[in-house]
């Protein structure tokens, strides 16, 4: 079950557009994952958006900048290389046309993580890369 988190200056992406862009992420993802779309997969894939305060992002040449971070965390070895390579330009397609500025995807940064093996937990159950295969298969 991997999990988005989307930080972004406060007004980047339209009022109302915010469960748009967490069904097309998460529907992203769990494509490039090659996840079966079952209950406890839509479920616990989460997408946490985080709108900062214009004045609380900055570059090294501005504030207020109009940086995005998308940081995507997914259990290990999920993600071959092709996969990576996908999904880190499909996300930055998404963030730019919600935002409406075909030019954020300049400024759009998908950073991708994977728990270590046995330190992905839910339910109170830590999961390792076998227990997940299961959850897949049913």
């Amino acid at each position: 079950m991997p999990m988005i988190d989307v930080y972004a200056p406060a007004g980047l992406f339209p009022a109302g557009s915010e469960r748009t862009l967490a069904e097309e992420l998460t529907g992203t993802l769990l494509r490039w994952e090659h996840v079966p779309a079952t209950p406890a997969f839509l479920h616990n894939t989460a997408a946490y958006l985080h709108a900062l305060p214009g004045e609380q992002v900055h570059t090294a040449a501005t504030g207020h900048a109009r940086t995005v971070r998308v940081q995507i965390l997914t259990p290990p070895g999920v993600l071959d290389r092709e996969a990576q390579k996908g999904l880190i330009s499909d996300v930055t397609d998404i963030v730019a046309r919600i935002s409406g500025d075909p030019g954020q995807a300049e400024r759009t940064w998908v950073l991708l993580t994977e728990a270590a093996e046995g330190g992905w937990g839910v339910a109170g159950a830590a999961l390792g890369r076998e227990d997940l295969a299961a959850l897949a298969r049913g």
